[in-house]
């Protein structure tokens, strides 16, 4: 690997991050978040160290990585990856800034895993597959009502590839764990399995990459064989293939393919297949026909369930009322709940405190203003957008057609649905007392019109901070 490539590229970007943090007043946020040192680079990535694990975690997760990369890419023209190492005499050295309970957490971890595998019996001798997380496993993941179904499916799959329910298509929102049962799936089979099993994890974006870069090689052979020759296909967010007819024929033959030899196939999505409106009607009768499966948003018992896995994972303890008030705010996703319980412990190691009720709620109140909607009513989302398109609230609820009418109608629709709880049923009764199929087309042609406009996502995203501002 090439060194120093972009060495003065990122002390030259960490300096004008640097400054531009300064005038805002964020220094302290600066030296606490970007305390980050150059290792190497090379023509494509550059490679950084931090003090911990949680370290790499929280800046990930705030999106300082992010930043970094921007700034780099206005000096050098560049989109640079960042690579980043957890440098161990790096934390030796800095002890004052990362305390010391945290070294002994891993061995706590480790020893909290194992604990769980000789208690659930089920779980196979450790083997890592290169494409899968080996910390996503069926012993990590929390099953409740919301996912129960998926997860006994899961297993049984695992247990019997290719011979009970193929293919599983697994579907739900952002962030719930399909993505976890799937890699939980081919870690079974793998550990469990013979070694020249051919299992391949990726994004629907990967293959359509990968099939991509085959055509302009001309290497469609080699990918044929790859992936028709798979015993186990694990194929992650196939809505992407929404509206790519080349891809969709090239999965319709790799899946009749994998079909006749009785390779288990496992898809997610993040909606129900058939709701995917440019997906060729044969691919769809492929994936409808195994078992589908929908994943929702956890109950409170499961939120803190998970909570407590996670701290037992870490060799963490948090007050029962903490955790209540994680459990019992963070409502959307997994993902989010898990991000909320970090931020807590990440900020509780650094400071070298032990975690408070108080220091929770100010660590969670960004996460808590933006995600919230119990408080947004549909009043203030009629006056914002009345506001901003200049017609009167009674217009905006009238039944009139003119289009300066129809258009911030099915904009407050649209947000009333991201933003709130409330039915397509109550939303039609508010809004000129329209029937529940002329809503629901309202929200989908936003939807759709966001995904082809920028500035259109741009300026919903500007009134939907304005609606959860309004209400302070």
């Amino acid at each position: 690997m090439a060194k120093e490539l972009f060495k003065e590229a990122f002390q030259y970007a960490m300096k004008e991050l640097e400054k531009e943090f300064k005038e805002k007043n964020n220094e302290d946020e600066f030296s606490l978040w970007f305390n980050m040192k150059y290792v190497e680079d090379s023509i494509d990535t550059i490679t950084v160290s931090v003090v911990s694990d949680f370290m790499n975690t929280m800046i990930t997760s705030k999106g300082y990585f992010d930043l970094l990369q921007k700034k780099l890419k206005q000096i050098t023209g560049q989109n640079l990856k960042i690579k980043c190492l957890v440098d161990k005499e790096n934390k030796e050295k800095t002890i004052d800034d990362i305390p010391e309970k945290q070294a002994p957490a891993k061995e706590t971890k480790q020893e909290a895993i194992n604990k769980n595998k000789v208690e659930a019996g089920e779980t196979p001798k450790a083997k890592k597959h290169s494409l899968l997380l080996e910390t996503f496993t069926f012993d990590t993941f929390i099953p409740g009502d919301n996912s129960n179904f998926a997860y006994k499916a899961s297993m049984a799959v695992a247990k019997n590839p290719g011979k009970l329910y193929n293919p599983i298509l697994i579907y739900g929102g952002s962030g719930l764990g399909k993505t976890h049962l799937m890699q939980a799936i081919g870690n079974y089979i793998y550990s469990n399995g013979d070694d020249k099993l051919k299992i391949y994890y990726g994004s629907a974006e990967s293959f359509t990459n990968e099939f991509t870069n085959s055509l302009t090689s001309k290497k469609t052979t080699q990918f044929i064989n790859k992936f028709r020759n798979l015993d186990v296909l694990l194929l992650d967010d196939i809505h992407f293939l929404d509206n790519k007819k080349g891809i969709q024929e090239e999965l319709f033959h790799t899946f009749n393919a994998l079909h006749e030899k009785q390779a288990q196939m496992v898809f997610t999505c993040d909606r129900p297949i058939k709701e995917i409106k440019n997906m060729t009607d044969r691919l769809v009768s492929r994936l409808s026909n195994g078992l589908c499966i929908d994943i929702t948003i956890p109950n409170y018992e499961t939120r803190v369930a998970i909570l407590k896995k996670k701290l037992e994972m870490t060799g963490k303890t948090l007050d029962a009322e903490i955790i209540d008030y994680i459990a019992k705010n963070v409502e959307t996703n997994v993902r989010e709940l898990e991000a909320a319980l970090k931020q807590i412990l990440a900020y509780a190691d650094i400071i070298e405190q032990e975690p408070t009720l108080e220091m929770a709620k100010n660590q969670l109140k960004d996460i808590l203003n933006s995600n919230s909607a119990q408080n947004i009513s549909l009043d203030i989302i009629q006056k914002v957008i009345a506001d901003n398109y200049q017609i009167s609230i009674s217009d905006l609820k009238s039944k009139k057609r003119d289009k300066k009418y129809v258009f911030p109608r099915q904009v407050a629709i649209y947000i009333a649905r991201e933003l709130t709880e409330i039915s397509y049923s109550e939303l039609g009764n508010e809004f000129g007392g329209k029937d529940h199929s002329t809503i629901m087309h309202a929200y989908d042609k936003i939807a759709e019109s966001i995904k082809l406009d920028s500035s259109l996502e741009a300026k919903i995203n500007i009134m939907m901070r304005e609606i959860k501002e309004y209400k302070k």
